[in-house]
């Protein structure tokens, strides 16, 4: 990672700090980053907050370039980062303000089953998951599809393969924005794109993506876990991924069209990362089309996912995965760019292009794009940790419209590189780590656990206290890990 951030940290409430926009004279709104007093200087360790900076200098922007408590530095934007630009102000999209994986994202399923029920199958389950389940980088997976398939499949979402049998249509419902953005361009996927993503729709991949087997340890909202469905002593199943191949070509073909975008439309950028191009441009157009094409991709892909976990389910259990109780509490992408309504002040609302880039969406309780079932509580807010840390379900609250366009934190996020994880974990066997803690793993390799050990990643208790005591998304349930498959 680059070296340690020397610029301005203004500490502007109990848990946020404010780049000003006094700091460049390039930056045209303010830079503010949640985080307590502990995780800032983790934060300040890395070019985080730089390029916290360098996004407040998008034409467009609206309020802040903000940053959430698991920020750390990435392709353009910070992982963490959330930007929302308007359209009618010049205002851009940026593919580093996505990220390379298009629509990355987690869904949690909860279940009828307690710990008590599958401690006795829980080795056998992991085995039979991580046999049956594609990982790794490249993999195939057992669904393949013909380019008009594909073009449908992009077109529709998650319905597609709901529709064919491999899904519930309750699914849907409990998937962001029902599994489908719409106006999506397949037609705009470069045939890369397609090839790359014909038989990768249903599996895992690599780096941080994982399908994990967790016990519900504790529940700190009674109300909002009785809504969701969740129970102490609960098995749950979280599932991580993204896009794929396929979203990767879509960002790198995009990347190479905006070059050249910035000269073309008369600003300029700090960083030839942040490449950028107006919203309302043929090439913000273009990007738009294409990107929601990937997304659609990416919600059926942990549809397929889901499908597969759920037979796995059915065969140790002896039990059709509906009378085991497996059911999609909900589905989130935290690598996305999306219109929506916010308040810009002055009693003005306007349709802005908020991007998410390692951010989750939190909407409050009413808001009319949540499923009605959560209507009192807010939107479930899912959080993961790493391999042998807990993840968090939250509930958006009414202060992430105020503070952060609707927006929360997406994990622990990373404080240590791939290449020093791995340097770290060197001579030891984080397999035989993990199954200490009682923690079942496989992978395709020593290399994957190394980078994804726990001292690679931020305090996720910690950063899940920040977003609760700012009031973006309020504690739910804490979920530990029993057995987790990655790449």
């Amino acid at each position: 990672m680059p070296g340690a951030y020397t610029g301005p940290l203004e500490k502007v409430g109990p848990c946020q700090w404010k780049i000003p926009r006094s700091y460049r004279e390039d930056m045209r709104v303010d830079g503010l980053i949640f985080a307590d007093d502990t995780l800032i200087e983790q934060i300040r360790r890395d070019q985080g907050p730089e390029q916290v900076a360098n996004v407040a200098t998008l034409p467009g922007i609206q309020r802040a370039s903000l940053a959430m408590p698991d920020i750390h530095w990435g392709y353009g934007f910070a992982i963490g980062g959330v930007a929302a630009t308007d359209p009618e102000q010049g205002g851009v999209i940026s593919p580093g303000g996505v990220g390379y994986d298009i629509n990355c994202g987690v869904r949690l399923l909860r279940s009828d089953l307690s710990w008590d029920d599958a401690r006795p199958h829980i080795k056998r389950l992991v085995d039979q998951l991580y046999r049956d389940i594609p990982t790794g980088v490249g993999q195939s997976g057992r669904y393949s599809f013909r380019p008009d398939e594909l073009s449908e499949l992009m077109s529709k979402g998650s319905s597609y393969v709901v529709d064919r049998g491999w899904g519930a249509p309750r699914d849907l419902e409990f998937t962001e924005a029902g599994g489908r953005l719409d106006d999506a361009r397949p037609d705009l996927v470069s045939p890369r794109a397609f090839a790359r993503g014909a038989d990768q729709c249903g599996t895992l991949g690599s780096g941080n993506h994982f399908l994990e087997v967790q016990v519900v340890d504790r529940v700190i909202d009674d109300q909002a876990a009785g809504v969701m469905g969740l129970r102490e002593g609960m098995v749950t199943l979280l599932i991580h991924s993204g896009s794929r191949g396929l979203g990767y070509q879509v960002c790198d073909d995009h990347l190479a069209m905006f070059r050249d975008a910035p000269q073309k439309y008369g600003f300029t950028l700090p960083d030839r990362q942040l490449a950028c191009a107006p919203v309302l441009s043929p090439e913000g157009q273009s990007y738009l089309g294409a990107m929601r094409a990937a997304a659609n991709y990416a919600w059926c892909n942990r549809q397929l996912l889901t499908h597969q976990a759920r037979l796995v389910f059915e065969r140790i259990f002896g039990e059709s995965w509906a009378a085991l109780g497996l059911d999609l509490v909900y589905d989130v992408a935290h690598n996305i760019a999306k219109f929506e309504d916010h308040d810009v002040g002055d009693d003005l609302r306007k349709s802005l292009c908020v991007h998410r880039k390692g951010a989750t969406r939190a909407f409050p309780p009413g808001h009319p794009e949540i499923p009605r079932k959560y209507h009192e509580i807010g939107q479930p807010v899912i959080i993961p940790g790493s391999m042998g840390t807990a993840s968090w379900v939250l509930a958006g609250q009414a202060g992430s419209m105020a503070q952060s366009f609707g927006s929360s934190c997406h994990g622990a996020g990373r404080m240590m590189s791939r290449t020093a994880a791995i340097k770290l974990a060197d001579g030891r066997r984080i397999d035989k780590e993990l199954d200490a803690m009682g923690i079942i793993a496989r992978a395709r390799g020593h290399k994957g656990l190394a980078e994804e050990q726990p001292a690679a990643y931020k305090d996720v208790d910690q950063v899940v206290e920040v977003v609760d005591s700012v009031g973006i998304s309020k504690k739910v349930a804490r979920l530990r890990p029993v057995g987790v498959i990655k790449g």
